[in-house]
């Protein structure tokens, strides 16, 4: 969007608020879609998640890369909000939930990792399309973003849903399955499900004993406070920099 708004700007003619109101919306409903997105994907599971999160997010890029007007624009935009908001809330969990305990770690960063990785790929869309008639490069520019989204989609065909989403929803057989394609023996999947199992009674069981979640971010013990600072000090760094303007 960073590039692309500068030619929205003459095509379009929009005033100097919008283009700060469409830039800076996606950030109040990214966290939106975050919010829905847990709940969703308790629902119908983190692997269809993921599905609905590339299939919301193509909507709102057509949508704003077909856009006649500011108004159409702004409503693609809210869209693809959604769908980012989705997507980078269930991309971590999907991952934690589906990677061996030893690579746990590195693997959840990619999300990150491809995150900033994209804009980087979206500074060169800006680039590689800057030269073409104003009315056209930044809807090819705001159009290529829909690639990835289609690489996601068609990933659905082949990844496995969550070993853990499944235990929880008493589909211990198809659990099974997925943990012996990712494990080394099988063995080793009747270890891990049984882990797993153990995890989620355990987890059951706390929510009628321990804190709220409300309660354990405002008075978190030590190792959560660790993840507080972990987590909102990523968020503040990234923001600080100025990385979406």
């Amino acid at each position: 969007m960073s590039g692309a708004i500068i030619y929205i700007q003459k095509d379009l003619k929009i005033t100097e608020v919008q283009q700060e109101v469409l830039v800076g919306i996606l950030s109040i409903i990214s966290l939106l879609g975050s919010l829905a997105g847990g709940r969703t994907s308790d629902w119908i599971g983190r692997k269809w998640t993921i599905g609905l999160a590339a299939l919301i997010f193509q909507t709102g890029g057509a949508i704003m890369a077909l856009a006649p007007s500011f108004k159409v624009l702004m409503i693609g935009r809210l869209i693809a909000g959604v769908g980012i908001g989705f997507g980078v809330m269930i991309a971590p969990v999907y991952i934690a939930e589906i990677s061996p305990a030893i690579a746990r770690g590195s693997l959840t960063s990619f999300p990150e990792i491809f995150i900033n990785f994209g804009i980087l790929l979206g500074y060169i869309s800006n680039y590689a399309f800057h030269k073409l008639p104003p009315h056209i490069n930044w809807r090819i520019m705001l159009g290529v973003g829909l690639i990835p989204s289609v690489i996601i989609a068609v990933a659905l065909f082949i990844i496995p849903e969550s070993p853990r989403w499944l235990v929880v929803q008493n589909r211990m057989e198809e659990a099974k399955l997925v943990l012996l394609k990712i494990s080394e023996s099988e063995k080793d999947a009747e270890e891990k499900l049984q882990e797993i199992q153990k995890a989620a009674e355990s987890g059951n069981a706390e929510k009628y004993e321990t804190k709220t979640v409300w309660q354990e971010i405002l008075h978190p013990s030590p190792p959560v406070l660790r993840m507080l600072i972990t987590g909102c000090g990523i968020q503040c760094f990234q923001q600080i920099t100025g990385i979406d303007t």
